[in-house]
């Protein structure tokens, strides 16, 4: 699923070939990803120019002329691209924007369909009906702090509940909670103002690391605990290597489920909470 990473790097590419480009028009090949009618669609945004992007989470925008905002939400397998002739388009391209100048259209992809287009009056119009927490890289550490410490509930289901902080999945959690050295069935109430804050610095860590390397989760440092999940299949063929914490080479990784979502710990940097 793309995660904030990701998403931060379609943004990215979106500002730099679409900012500044009218479009004129709209191609939607399978209506099923569209959370407004299209011909609502197509009013809303043909003849508009494209003045700036932002992101809230996992949620990628499109800002209008008008201050209207064209929402991206990915799901579990969209993906951002252009191209310039029909035959051209990406497999699985769902939805088509054409671009005034530079003869490009932007295409919305998505092989599963789980994701969804939307309009919306205001970035923050849109964060209040869907009752999103406020970015993971824009929270600061007190807020957090704050946030966990009502909550008598794990940590990693917490992290991952975009009403706490919005843009945090699975890996990332993990990762997080790796980077931090907190167990992800410790409760959220249990952690201190220290613990709390070695958590926003690794939220901030892995968050920039990843978009500096556009998601290439094969280029992150050797320090991470992602090359050891084990739908990493970059060690080498006939061996375990990357089933150890980088930081303890005899210790291996621990599989578990937490709030029935697949855990990676090193039981050495994350103790088990007392009791």
């Amino acid at each position: 699923m793309p995660e904030l990473p990701e998403v931060e790097t379609y943004r990215r590419f979106i500002n730099e070939v679409a900012v500044g480009q009218t479009i004129t028009g709209l191609e939607v090949r399978d209506a099923h990803v569209l959370a407004v009618p299209e011909d609502e669609l197509r009013v809303a945004v043909v003849g508009r120019t494209i003045t700036g992007t932002g992101r809230l989470g996992k949620n990628c925008f499109l800002e209008l002329d008008n201050g209207r905002l064209l929402v991206l939400h990915f799901g579990m397998t969209g993906d951002i691209g252009a191209f310039r002739d029909a035959p051209d388009a990406p497999r699985f391209t769902r939805v088509a924007w054409q671009l005034s100048d530079s003869g490009l259209n932007l295409a919305f992809i998505d092989p599963r369909k789980f994701g969804r287009i939307r309009l919306a009056e205001s970035a923050e119009a849109y964060q209040k009906a869907k009752k999103l927490g406020p970015d993971a890289l824009q929270i600061t550490a007190a807020e957090l702090h704050q946030k966990l410490s009502r909550r008598r509930v794990f940590v990693k289901p917490l992290l991952l509940d975009q009403s706490l902080t919005a843009g945090l999945g699975n890996w990332i959690v993990d990762e997080v909670l790796f980077q931090a050295k907190i167990h992800p069935e410790r409760l959220g109430n249990s952690l201190s103002l220290t613990e709390t804050n070695a958590l926003h610095a690794a939220i901030q860590l892995v968050l920039k690391t990843a978009i500096r390397h556009e998601a290439n989760y094969r280029n992150f440092p050797a320090s991470f605990l992602i090359h050891a999940r084990e739908w990493d299949d970059s060690a080498t063929p006939g061996t375990d290597a990357h089933t150890f914490c980088p930081r303890h080479p005899k210790v291996k990784i621990e599989k578990f489920y937490v709030g029935g979502r697949a855990t990676y710990i090193c039981p050495r940097c994350q103790p088990a909470p007392a009791g």
